[in-house]
This record gives C-alpha cells, structure tokens and sequence, in this order.
C-alpha cells in the first residue's frame, strides 16, 4: 500500500498526511487481493480526489475482465502473487498518468448547434478538419496547409520500429498521450515464430513502448488485428486517428476522420499531438437502393472498385459516403467499404454517422470510449469535387482477380476455377463477416456438402473477442467441421511476412483486401471475395456463388449473432448534429481560408539541380514491390533495403540505378498500396534522386518530402514521349524546372513540400522548429503563428511533476 500511496502523491500530488490516522490505516492493509483497494477508493470518495477513486475503481473492472476482451482475467477476492501486483500497479500508474494527460490536452471548444450565418457549405470531412484546426478558425476549405490536432495514434509491430527510430532521432521528447497510442502487434508476431530473434526483438520493442510511454491501451501480442478492436471500441464520430498503415482509413466506418501515413509523419504526430494537413478534394459516393440478402461491405466495395476503378476520382481525395442506402449497412459493412478505400485510391472512406452509428459506439460497456462523440454531416450546399451514384441493389457476390482490385467479375462468370487455398480473414473482414461464412459453412454441411482433400482452409478472426464469440456460438466447431484451421488473430496471409505464407504458383481466393503480386507470398496468386464466397468455395477448392447457401441461412439468427437491427426506414433516434466553432473574431475567415502561399522557398540542404538518366516503370508500382514485405523487418537502414527494391518485379533495377538511371519516370499512382516508408527509403538506398510520376499515391506522395526523396508530378503527355530509358535529364528545384531533350518542363511544389526538402526531412523540421514546427510551417511568409499554452509532454516515469516541458 505504501507503494500506491506515494504513487498518488508523485503522479497526482494526492497526500493523505492530512490524517494520520486515516493514513496509518491505510497503510497496514497490505495489496493482497483487488479488494484491497476499496478502503483506499473509499477515502478517496469522501474527500476531493473522486477522479482518482474513479480510476482506481475502472482499473480493478478491468483486471477482472477476460484476457479475451482485454482484462488480466482476476477475481476480486483471490489473493496476487506478486507479478499479478507488478501487473496492476502499473495500470494504475497508467491511468493515473492518462488524467495527466487529459489536463495537458487543449479542451475542445463546445461545438455549435447551428452553421453561422455567413459561413460556406462544407462535407463532413471539412468540419472535422475545422474543429480540429489548432488555429480555431471555424471553417476550411480544399487548398488550406494546416497544422490540426489529433485524437488518436496508431502503430503495428511492423511500423513501430520504424517509429521508434524515428523517435530516437527526435532525442526521445515524450509522447503526447498516453492513453491515446494504440498498438497492436499483429503483422508479423505470432507463436509458430516468436522464436526467432528478430520476432523477439518485436516483441521487446512492444513491451518496451508499453512501459516507457505507460501505455493504457496495449493488449499484447496478437489480441487483435491493428484496426479490429480500434474500430469495435475506441473510434468516435468527430474524431482525427492518425496510423502507420494504410488501413487506417477503417475507422471511417463510425464517422472517424482515420489517415494512415508513413511511420515519421506518424511519430510526429504521436509526439506533438498535431500534424500538418493540406485539406483535399471531397468527392461524395451517394449509396442508394437496397442489398441483397447476404451482401456485405466487401462485394460493396468490390462493386464500386468495378464501376469507378481504382485511383481514378478518389485519387488524393476523401471518399465521403452518402445517400438513402446507408440505412441498409450495418455498422461493419460499412466497415469493409472504408477499409478498402484505401485500395478505391482515396486518402480515406468516412461515412457520414447516424442512428446505425450511434446505436454501435453507445453499445460499448463503460463510458470512456463513447463519450467524445461529435456528430456532424455536410451541409446541403457543400461542395464536393465529383459526386457519383452506386445502386445497391445491382451489388451480388463479385471476384477481384489477381492481380488488381479493381478487376471485379460476378462469382458465376468465374464459377468453377481450381483453387489451391481459402482464406477467410484480414483486417477488412469485420466479426459479421467472420459470422456468416460460418452460417454459409453450416448450411453446405447441412447439405451434405464434405471439403475436398485437397487445399489449404484456413480462417482467422480479427481479434480475440470476435474469436471467443464464435467458440460460445459453436460457429468455431462449424469451420472446424468444414476442414478450417482458426488461427489467432494477425494479419496471416494477407501480408504473407509472418508464419502463413502461400508457396509459389498457388491460387487463393481470400477475403483479404489486397491481391497485388507477391502480396501473400513469393510467386502466390490471390483473388478478393467476401467470405461467404470463400467459404461456398472451400467445400470443392472451386470457385462458387454463395447465394444458394446465404438463402438458407436463418435470418432471424444471423441479425441475432450480429447484433443487428434490420432498418424500418423510421430513424431509431433523432441525432442531434452539431457544427464546428471559431475562435477566431473574423466571420468571413479569409486569411484562415486563403489557400496556400505560391512563394517560393530555396532549398538549401541539398543541390538545386539534380542530373541523371531516366529508369522508366509503369503504372501502378506498389510499396509491397519497392520494399518486399518479408525484408522489413531485418532491413532498417536506406541501403538495407534498397538492396532489395524492386526485387521481385524488376530485378535489374537495382544494378541500372547504380550506373547513373537515378531518375525514375513512372506511370500513374506510383507508391499505391501500404503505407510502408520503406518504399521511399527503398529507393534512395539504392541511389535513385528524383521520381518523376503524373500522379503518386497520397501516403507514399507524403513519404517522399519527409524522408528528402524529390517527388515531381508532371502530367504533361509529351513529356513521357521523351523521357524514354537512358534519357539525361535535368532537374532545376529552385526554378521548378526540368529539362529533357532540350524541351523545359514546369512543375510545383507545395509550401510543404519545399520546406522539409529544404531543411532535410520531417525530424530535422522537428530539431528546428520543436513542438511548433507544424504551425510555424503551414504558415505563409510574414503570417503569424497561433501559440499555444505550454503543456508538459509524456515521458520515461513522467508524472504529474515531471521536469520535461517544451
């Protein structure tokens, strides 16, 4: 008890001298069970400290909850041995050290109930923008460079050692939350290799951040897929969730503005609690008409992938979706949608929330995590750069055939193509999926139907809790009867950089999200379907419809499992959406909507001109090709892992950017896929000085300047008729300039851009500018800079007296 009492007094300043009997008292009950807490609640109670006690109180229910929903599993009366006591000291150190946190935050200003007069129509992801806008201004629009504050962090064990470098390059400032990181290991972990020491080494550096940073939201090692849980049960309506992944864009499910970026923007991000935005294009997909039964999330997007094609009018925009039809997808449809968004080529998918929404994030057991819920929804007059229609009832079971997402087909122009593998599971396949590959499973069965010898059938579900519901469903003996192996929750074969690994020449059908070549393995051949698909395809190793199979699913019992309430077409609640507000006395808001500055900053860190010969490649080159996912891990410097760039794809690439062809001519969405910064790293490994593209994907496009890789998009046809393999060409940065073949070529950068190009990269702007740098940056010339008030930062044994300020 001693030890608990000084904690209070270090990390909170609570001393409880002021009665020495009462102190006395407490200090001769010794820890020997969680209810030896209640005397020490109790006093905290009946005096002035009733967060404290309500933090004690919420970390002894959480170490009774299950391992399986994130508990240490203990009884309230059982006595602790003493690493169970180490156990539950730390967490409340850790939730002590989050009301920290939480006083440091900058509140957010009480939204509005009413647009102000005066001010322009925005979407959804404007709002979110404004009322996250350090400045305060009220409102935004496409074109503004911003510094916003964010909400949530993000990080896998296969970006966090990436992050953690980075973090030691900033000289280890702290972190701005404690209780807002979020990290899972789920990539590359898992049991069958933990053995090994670059696994272990994962594993260390997980346990590591958890202790340093006094993490209250770290599970361990495979409790969840990174964005499973996060989604389930963190993510709001309102919020900003910044994340090492691509994925990240899952959470828009709820509302959540969610931006995967590289792992340095990423770390900034969790250090200052701020990143810098220039605000997007929206583009509004409007859903109407009504699902079939049995149509999920995953043929949705497949569909629309099919109508619209990938990186075409989501390319470096928002995918903001709409329309009637929304009432008809549960909360995990929606899920899939915007998980695959990032595939579609958006920056990210966010639904607009409503009563499906509200009804899930309140669904959640405990307060914390769904009371900073903002609801907001465009305006009727907001302005979006494309708006295009989707029916849904022209949605049925479709195929993405290897190698691109996009190249979607109905299941019956398919049906009957031998497969070698099934695998039901990934980050887009949410719980409900997970359910009804079961239920399609239970039917054939019923059927008569027996899985074939042959193939491999494996299903893996997102996280722990999902896996517990399908062992107290008996589901889990449904795809153990159907030949399936249930393996623990991770990314398995959809990265293809951890023990599930599909072998050279097989064919898959997966319910995965990516189908890019080498993506579940060297020399594999994967094909996208939802997991009804598959699991109606496993029985024979043949592609098939499910569709006879979902008709015969109950489903009473199916809307049961998946907690879903079939839409009556009457709102269930009436919301009550809000607006963001300015703190800022102009109404008219025309310096904070002004777009970005065009002046001219002369880099200084590197020459004005680069010269050299032109490699060229074609469209669509993802980060999986540049940095191959099984060198990640092993690989941690520039040269490390450009001696694997293109390896798979392009194996002479490396040995010509040695010979002087550094300038990389690319087609469109160069950099498409994860959001791996190795990939940029990747290439001025092995000596590449400029990539020249008409157009990059959004997270490698923000990669290249944080890293201090020149990127140049030039859209220009006749300028890809010249620059042909082994052209010299000539890159003036400071004119913004290049020639080739005695012809000039013009090209911008951003204000951003030109800076971190300037200074050298995202950690040198950091040594620079500290805690400001995105303010400072995001500002044109002569602009003045919006100060906030000092806050302390997180650090190593931080409390509430910690020396550490900026």
């Amino acid at each position: 008890m001693d030890q608990l009492l000084d904690l209070l007094k270090s990390a909170r300043g609570v001393d409880i001298d002021a009665s020495t009997r009462e102190k006395a008292s407490l200090q001769s009950q010794p820890i020997t069970s969680l209810l030896s807490l209640r005397p020490l609640i109790n006093h905290l109670q009946s005096g002035t400290h009733i967060r404290e006690a309500q933090t004690l109180s919420e970390v002894s229910a959480l170490c009774t909850k299950s391992p399986d929903f994130g508990g240490l599993g203990l009884m309230l009366e059982t006595p602790l041995n003493a690493v169970q006591k180490k156990e539950v000291l730390f967490l409340i150190s850790a939730w002590l050290e989050a009301l920290n946190s939480a006083d440091r935050a900058k509140p957010p200003l009480p939204p509005l109930n009413a647009r102000p007069k005066g001010r322009r129509g925005m979407t959804l992801t404007e709002k979110i923008f404004a009322m996250h806008d350090v400045e305060r201004s009220g409102c935004v629009k496409p074109g503004r460079t911003m510094s916003v504050s964010v909400d949530w962090i993000l990080a896998s064990d296969a970006s966090w050692g990436g992050m953690e470098r980075t973090y030691r390059q900033l000289n280890q400032p702290g972190i701005f939350r404690n209780d807002r990181f979020w990290l899972a290991l789920d990539h590359v972990v898992d049991p069958r290799i933990n053995h090994k020491p670059e696994i272990q080494r994962l594993i260390e550096q997980g346990e590591d951040a958890k202790e340093k940073f006094k993490m209250t939201e770290y599970q361990g090692q495979n409790y969840t897929i990174l964005h499973t849980e996060f989604y389930r049960s963190r993510a709001e309506p309102g919020m900003i969730a910044i994340g090492s992944d691509s994925h990240t864009c899952s959470s828009g499910a709820v509302g959540c503005l969610s931006i995967g970026l590289g792992a340095a923007d990423v770390t900034l991000a969790l250090v200052t609690g701020e990143i810098w935005f220039k605000i997007p294009e929206i583009v509004n997909i409007r859903l109407v008409g009504k699902p079939g039964l049995g149509i999920g999330g995953k043929d949705v997007i497949l569909y629309i992938l099919q109508q619209l094609r990938r990186n075409t009018v989501a390319a470096d925009r928002v995918v903001e979706y709409t329309g009637p039809g929304l009432k008809y997808l549960s909360s995990d449809a929606r899920f899939a949608i915007a998980n695959m968004t990032t595939e579609f080529g958006g920056i990210t998918g966010i639904f607009v929330p409503d009563g499906t929404t509200y009804d899930f994030v309140n669904a959640r057991k405990g307060p914390r995590n769904k009371a900073n819920s903002t609801y907001f929804r465009p305006d009727e007059d907001a302005e979006y750069a494309a708006t295009h229609e989707i029916d849904l009832s022209n949605v049925k079971p479709f195929i993405a055939k290897y190698p691109n997402p996009d190249d979607v087909v109905a299941v019956t122009e398919s049906e009957g193509f031998e497969l070698d593998g099934c695998f039901i599971g990934a980050c887009t396949t949410a719980e409900e999926d997970i359910l009804l590959g079961a239920l399609v499973l239970e039917q054939g069965l019923k059927m008569g139907k027996k899985p074939v010898a042959k193939g491999k059938r494996k299903v893996v579900p997102g996280s722990r809790p999902i896996r517990n519901k399908l062992e107290a469903t008996g589901l889990a003996d449904v795809y153990r009867a159907a030949g399936f192996e249930i393996g623990i929750p991770g990314c398995s074969y959809c990265v293809g950089m951890s023990a599930d690994k599909a072998e050279e020449g097989e064919v898959w059908l997966s319910s995965q999200n990516r189908n890019f070549e080498n993506r579940m393995g060297r020399g594999s051949i994967g094909n996208l379907a939802s997991s009804a698909t598959v699991a109606a395809s496993s029985f024979d190793m043949k592609a098939s419809d499910p569709s006879p199979l979902i008709e015969m699913v109950d489903l009473e019992r199916w809307n049961q499992l998946r907690q879903y309430k079939p839409s009556t077409g009457t709102p269930t609640i009436d919301l009550k959406y809000v607006e963001p507000v300015s703190e800022l006395e102009s109404t008219d808001n025309s310096e904070a909507n002004a777009e970005e500055s065009k002046e001219e900053v002369t880099t200084t860190s590197r020459s004005n001109v680069i010269a050299g010969k032109v490699q060229r490649l074609g469209d669509y080159i993802d980060t999986d090709a540049l940095a191959p996912a099984q060198y990640l891990i092993h690989a941690h410097s520039n040269e490390a892992i450009g001696a694997h760039c293109l390896e798979y794809t392009n194996p002479e690439f490396r040995e010509k950017a040695k010979q002087g062809f550094n300038i990389v001519v690319a087609g469109k969405a160069f950099g498409c896929g994860s959001s791996r910064q190795e990939a940029v790293m990747a290439l001025i490994g092995c000596g590449v000085k400029c990539v020249i593209a008409p157009s990059f994907a959004f997270i490698y496009s923000r990669n290249q300047p944080s890293l201090g890789l020149v990127g140049i998009t030039i859209t220009d046809p006749s300028f890809y008729e010249l620059a042909n393999d082994g052209v010299k060409v000539s890159v003036n940065l400071e004119a913004n300039r290049l020639k080739v073949a005695d012809k000039e070529f013009g090209f911008e950068f951003s204000q951003m851009e030109k800076k971190l190009m300037e200074l050298g990269g995202i950690t040198q702007a950091f040594h620079k500018y500290g805690k400001e740098l995105f303010q400072t940056m995001c500002k044109p010339s002569g602009a003045r800079v919006f100060h906030k008030p000092e806050r302390k930062i997180v650090a190593t044994g931080g409390g509430k007296n910690s020396d550490l300020q900026w």
